[in-house]
């Protein structure tokens, strides 16, 4: 039998510095469907792509020194982004297409104390993608299981605390559910706007929504106060309103703004494609955010990788901010030619693709347009190359 012990993500930051994941969910015309998200931090968390076959035994609690929690053999291989070396995967997917991903959730989430009662049914608060990808295939068997465990916040060192997550899990047929746990106990939401971002809690958002019913993606025309006419500047006018700051809820407004509008994709691939174009507008430089902790440190929020999970071929793409070149692996093959957890880094270097000794050739084309083909012959001709 196969062993690991699933440790927590040890996050030394201060209780705000991690508040800017955005998430997205796109659905193709052949039914395939992606998601997508962004991870921001106050510093590199140095994430790797971990993945873990079948017949792993996975255990509870180990992060609490005093009591054992307990254990399952994993019925799935899995794979995902973690963080400090820890053997936890907080954003992947398994074998079967299901995806979950762990959202920072600081200040409304509230989990169970740990007691010998419910010990033998606990979960930690940063465990739950190991628990739930290793078990369960579909959206309504996670439904399903999730009152039958107690989720319990685990004292870490790190942060003084636990950790403060909510999750998203979606599977290969589309369902896709927000998983939140307040003073209000355990929270299930179906996922209807296809985005998920951080605090406050998912149905606040949903409300929050209101206040945007009439943005479009079709420009506004012309309109006439009195004996003025007023014509739009130009493009973009449906969308004039759109919050552009990196909070919490402008960025799930925006999220749901662009999901929503995606022009459609013919299969995941070109659903991959669009999720990371899309994607690319919720980047945040690093020095737009910044935040001084208790002991003097200044942390600078910003994205530190991306990635898009198609959910149908259980294919799980990423690129970093040190590299930005899209990687991508195969789970299904990747735990079929494993016997124990396995890791590879995520690309850290930045690579340019150099096209300066590519063959040159002259250009032949002849623009459609006939006012660009005068622009064109009035010009001054250029030599070949």
């Amino acid at each position: 039998m196969r062993r690991v012990a699933v440790a927590a993500l040890a996050i030394a930051v201060a209780s705000q510095s991690a508040l800017a994941c955005t998430g997205i969910i796109l659905r193709a015309d052949d039914g395939a469907v992606v998601q997508g998200r962004t991870m921001e931090f106050g510093f590199d968390i140095q994430s790797d792509i971990i993945a873990v076959p079948a017949g792993t035994n996975i255990e509870m609690l180990v992060l609490n020194k005093d009591v054992t929690g307990f254990s399952f053999e994993a019925k799935y291989g899995f794979a995902g982004a973690n963080g400090l070396d820890m053997p936890i995967v907080f954003d992947g997917m398994n074998t079967e297409g299901l995806y979950f991903g762990a959202f920072y959730f600081a200040g409304p989430a509230v989990f169970a104390d740990l007691t010998e009662e419910n010990r033998d049914q606990a979960v930690s608060s940063d465990e739950l993608g190991n628990w739930i990808l290793g078990q369960f295939a579909t959206v309504a068997e996670v439904r399903e299981a999730l009152p039958k465990i107690t989720v319990v916040g685990t004292y870490i060192d790190a942060i003084k605390g636990f950790a403060p997550f909510h999750y998203a899990v979606t599977d290969a047929s589309g369902a896709s559910i927000v998983i939140e746990y307040t003073k209000d106990g355990l929270a299930v939401h179906d996922n209807t706007v296809n985005a998920l971002t951080n605090n406050p809690p998912f149905d606040w958002h949903l409300t929050n929504l209101r206040s945007y019913i009439g943005l479009s993606f079709e420009n506004r025309d012309e309109i006439t106060i009195g004996r003025e006419t007023l014509r739009p500047f130009g493009q973009g006018t449906g969308m004039a309103g759109l919050p552009g700051d990196f909070t919490s809820p402008s960025r799930f407004v925006r999220a749901v703004a662009f999901a929503n509008t995606a022009q459609p994709s013919a299969d995941a691939a070109e659903a991959v494609f669009r999720s990371f174009h899309i994607l690319n507008a919720f980047d945040i430089p690093m020095g737009a955010i910044q935040e001084q902790n208790p002991d003097g440190q200044v942390l600078k929020d910003y994205t530190i990788w991306t990635s898009a999970s198609d959910t149908r071929n259980a294919v799980y793409f990423f690129k970093s901010y040190k590299s930005q070149v899209v990687e991508s692996i195969d789970i299904r093959q990747v735990v079929k030619d494993i016997d124990k957890v396995s890791v590879i880094p995520m690309s850290s270097e930045f690579r340019v693709l150099n096209r300066t000794s590519d063959k040159w050739s002259g250009f032949q084309g002849q623009p459609s347009d006939p006012a660009v083909s005068r622009r064109l012959r009035n010009r001054p001709s250029i030599p070949a190359l």
